[in-house]
């Protein structure tokens, strides 16, 4: 994505106060594979259960089917994707454009110039739009029992608790393409940021590096941190791994969306730089899969 603002900033770090080097530092508006960095190993925890994950679904299905896209003629959502899983398909844009005519913070501080406020509508495009069809959870992968976002889990953890599904990782255009649609909002809920829909902006609090305080809140506490798919939660609450496209072993992973502290939050933004171990209390778990093809589209 490219971003543009009154005073361009090409690099934007997340630097909480108390909290500086706990993100790592990478450009926050462009679409590129992060280089890894030695970290902790991860805590391989439980992995989901289908059923509790279908359970946080049910209590939002209405909220899901009210705000998704509208089916081709034909074929439902519930026909294509599995349970617990919502349809995305259009037409992609790979490079967005986006401009921010309003920030948030005084342009002095650790978030000068980072969290934006308003930005110019429409996007734009720049280049062909590609087209996508695919399966995405509705919601992030919960604790087995609770309503909680699964955290704690590395990259690795992520590939495991999808594929033991017999789904993947998304990959970084499939989650953008899920959180923005066609329009190329950029924040899920549309170009005004919020801070009330979403679990965000917690300024206080946050603990410190290693010691993060855990600020997840239920998979339906935010019914209105919806993309226009209808998939909750893609800005804040947990990050979510996935792989970027076309990337070489060793700059493979990415974290999205972001989590409770005072960051981005915008779809396209990525968080890079951890590593294929990292498994922090920030640090949670959707999943992608490929859909059938739309049999009315291919005849």
């Amino acid at each position: 994505m490219r971003s543009t603002a009154p005073h361009p900033l090409p690099f934007a770090f997340a630097l909480v106060p108390g909290l500086v080097g706990l993100v790592g530092l990478v450009p926050a508006c462009t679409e590129a594979a992060a280089q890894t960095a030695p970290v902790p190993a991860a805590d391989a925890g439980a992995q989901a259960t289908t059923g509790s994950t279908h359970a946080v679904v049910a209590n939002l299905t209405s909220a899901v089917l009210d705000a998704g896209q509208s089916a081709a003629a034909g074929d439902l959502r519930q026909d294509a994707c599995p349970a617990g899983m919502v349809l995305v398909e259009g037409e992609y844009c790979p490079n967005v454009e986006l401009t921010c005519v309003r920030y948030r913070d005084p342009p002095v501080g650790p978030y000068a110039y980072f969290r934006c406020d308003e930005y110019k509508k429409p996007a734009k495009c720049l280049g062909k739009r590609v087209h996508k069809r695919f399966c995405i959870d509705a919601v992030e992968h919960v604790e087995p029992g609770t309503d909680l976002p699964m955290n704690k889990k590395s990259w690795t953890d992520a590939t495991r608790v999808c594929e033991g599904e017999g789904a993947r990782l998304c990959m970084t255009s499939e989650w953008q393409f899920a959180c923005e649609g066609e329009e190329m909002r950029p924040y899920p809920y549309g170009w005004d940021r919020d801070s009330t829909a979403c679990n965000v902006d917690i300024e206080r609090g946050l603990g410190r590096v290693g010691k993060l305080v855990d600020h997840r809140t239920p998979a339906s506490a935010h019914p209105r941190c919806v993309s226009p798919f209808g998939v909750h939660d893609m800005s804040g609450n947990v990050d979510e791994w996935a792989t970027v496209d076309g990337a070489a072993r060793g700059a493979r992973e990415v974290m999205k969306g972001s989590w409770w502290m005072p960051g981005r939050h915008a779809c396209r933004q990525f968080q890079g730089g951890h590593g294929a171990s990292y498994g922090g209390t920030e640090s949670g778990v959707r999943c992608c899969r490929d859909a059938p093809a739309n049999q009315l589209a291919t005849r």
